[in-house]
């Protein structure tokens, strides 16, 4: 089957939808003004916050009338996955992008899977499917190597430089780095993105009999881990020490292990990052991202510790073998049997303390009124926080997962489709909508909207959210990079050889080993066909793991690193509030 990207396979929503916004057509010679007046009942019914005051937002609106004149009664479609943000744009944006433009809007919502799939045979039959495409990011080093994609960069600067917004305002994305290739050139511009971030029981860690009986012992404080080793003393703690909290039996984990494709999702969304994985380098670690695959220049060059890769390395193994040992110690025992579907609700339910590996999609389904980790008064008694890094982990490396579903055209789009198409594609992510949008999917794409002072005043109801993408911490979190030549075919390749680990029939680092050997196996697949140019993989011959750690050593590099004396550390924490109060008031400001 197709792999999907770290995009919708995570979501719970499952099925798909079509919506279609088709107006009646406007006169060519009262279109702009129709335009203009529907345009002026959207932005003040509905485009409210916004960064923008509702002249400017006008301004904007206009611009769109206009610059779809040429393409007015002309029926675009354009698909993403099913997401709120998403199901948002095709219910409400579309529909008013075509009483504001004239332009047919249809709007597909689809499983991620089908998205991937429907995505692939465009690419390869070259027969038009969609007229533009919200994807993960993750797949930007298959669409820089495969050259199908449009380079936003140069359509900005030539055929799309008419339908291009003079106020996109490029350097207000705080993702833009992630669709960003090897070139240098934008393929893929950001229209939602969210985290994998470490969540707590805010209210149980402050109780002041817990708090002291966990110093007492483990002679420090309880408090959100900075390392693995305290995040593995508080799972310890919550399951085997305390055991029941208000009547209810706690675990100190959650997590899942179904050999299921959801399970590769699981862990191509950084978790090796998280141990320690790869090399320095924001967004990937350079030359060996979090995939553990080196990238030479621009050519992929290994999978395996024996190839310069760090897939099968001691980091690796060391980040596996935890999310076993956890996963059976430390969760509730139906959690081994769980796909990420079933997983996901289960914090809600109040009896986990605890979970390292928690996506911010999840904060509008986690503050609904009336659920057990739900104050009366709207606040919740949970609060998220940076991951915990892993023995490995070294400074200046990614810590974390976010997830960009972006916007990308196709070069087998015929132009003026690609052109109408842009336009509603800018339409989504434009400064008059995006604010809104923020507010409805949570799902972050310009520092104006995390510093608007709407969201200054929700904060205290979200969580810790506000503060998380507000806070210098959040550049360590990013997709999957450009070392990854083919991200359909690698990536089903991860849930199959780590469900063995999950499930017992393989050690952890024979499971590694064997990914790594498959991963190998398909760039060397891509070096014979050749079909990616000068950036296509080109595999290092096979040597010894003693040679590239030398090699790494000789490089000043970290990847791959020899296997660690002790990979337990002294666990330590920090005061989540004073951790929050640390944190600068004002933008990281990178893209």
């Amino acid at each position: 089957m197709n792999a999907m990207s770290p995009l919708g396979r995570r979501r719970l929503l499952l099925g798909s939808a079509a919506v279609i916004a088709a107006p009646a057509l406007l006169s060519p010679r009262q279109s702009v003004a129709q335009g203009v007046d529907a345009a002026r009942r959207w932005v003040a019914e509905e485009f409210q916050p916004s960064t923008l005051s509702q002249e400017q937002q006008m301004q904007e609106m206009e611009w769109f009338a206009r610059a779809a004149q040429p393409f007015r009664g002309q029926e675009i479609n354009v698909v993403s996955e099913t997401i709120t943000t998403h199901e948002y744009e095709a219910r409400t944006l579309a529909r008013a992008f075509s009483e504001i433009t004239g332009i047919r809007l249809r709007h597909d919502l689809l499983q991620e899977g089908d998205v991937v799939e429907k995505l692939q045979t465009q690419m390869q039959s070259g027969r038009n499917v969609y007229d533009a495409w919200v994807n993960d990011s993750d797949l930007i080093g298959t669409h820089f190597r495969y050259q199908q994609a449009v380079p936003l960069t140069d359509w900005m600067a030539g055929e799309g430089r008419d339908q291009t917004l003079p106020t996109l305002d490029l350097e207000d994305f705080i993702g833009r780095s992630f669709g960003t290739g090897p070139d240098g050139k934008l393929y893929q511009l950001p229209d939602q993105q969210f985290a994998n971030v470490y969540w707590f029981r805010y209210d149980w860690f402050t109780r002041p009999a817990i708090r002291e009986a966990f110093r007492k012992q483990f002679g420090y404080d309880l408090g959100v881990p900075v390392n693995w080793s305290a995040y593995e003393d508080i799972a310890e703690f919550f399951t085997n020490t305390v055991k029941e909290i208000d009547g209810v039996k706690v675990y100190g984990h959650m997590d899942y292990g179904k050999k299921d494709p959801s399970l590769g999702w699981r862990f191509t969304d950084a978790w090796l990052s998280m141990a320690g994985n790869g090399d320095r380098g924001i967004p990937n670690g350079k030359p060996v991202d979090e995939w553990g695959i080196r990238m030479e220049g621009c050519r992929p060059t290994g999978s395996s510790i024996e190839r310069g890769g760090d897939t099968n390395g001691p980091a690796a193994v060391y980040s596996i073998t935890k999310y076993i040992e956890w996963l059976r110690k430390y969760a509730p025992p139906e959690a081994a049997g769980m796909t990420f579907s079933e997983s996901g609700p289960v914090p809600a339910q109040g009896n986990i303390a605890q979970q390292m590996f928690w996506y911010t999609a999840f904060t509008a389904d986690m503050v609904k009124p009336g659920l057990p980790v739900m104050n009366a008064d709207g606040t919740p008694r949970w609060r998220m926080a940076p991951s915990p890094k892993g023995a490995y982990w070294k400074e200046g490396m990614k810590l974390g997962y976010q997830d960009a579903g972006s916007w990308t055209l196709l070069k087998s789009t015929p132009v003026d489709r690609r052109r109408a198409a842009w336009l509603y594609a800018q339409f989504c992510v434009s400064k008059s909508t995006s604010l809104k949008k923020s507010h409805v999917g949570l799902t972050f794409i310009r520092e104006s909207d995390i510093w608007h002072q709407s969201f200054t005043e929700r904060a205290p109801k979200l969580g810790g959210l506000i503060e998380f993408y507000r806070s210098p911490a959040r550049v360590q979190w990013t997709p999957t990079g450009v070392n990854i030549p083919d991200y359909p075919r690698l990536a089903q390749l991860w849930w199959q050889n780590i469900g063995d680990a999950s499930s017992g029939a393989k050690t952890p680092q024979a499971a590694m080993d064997s990914l790594a050997a498959a991963q190998d196996s398909v760039l060397e697949r891509l070096q014979r066909a050749n079909v990616q140019g000068e950036c296509g993989p080109r595999l290092n011959p096979r040597t010894s793991a003693d040679h590239w750690y030398e090699q790494a050593q000789k490089d000043g590099n970290i990847a791959p690193q020899r296997k660690l004396a002790n990979e337990k550390p002294q666990g330590e924490t920090v005061d989540y509030d004073k951790l929050i109060q640390s944190w600068p008031a004002n933008p990281p400001r990178r893209g």
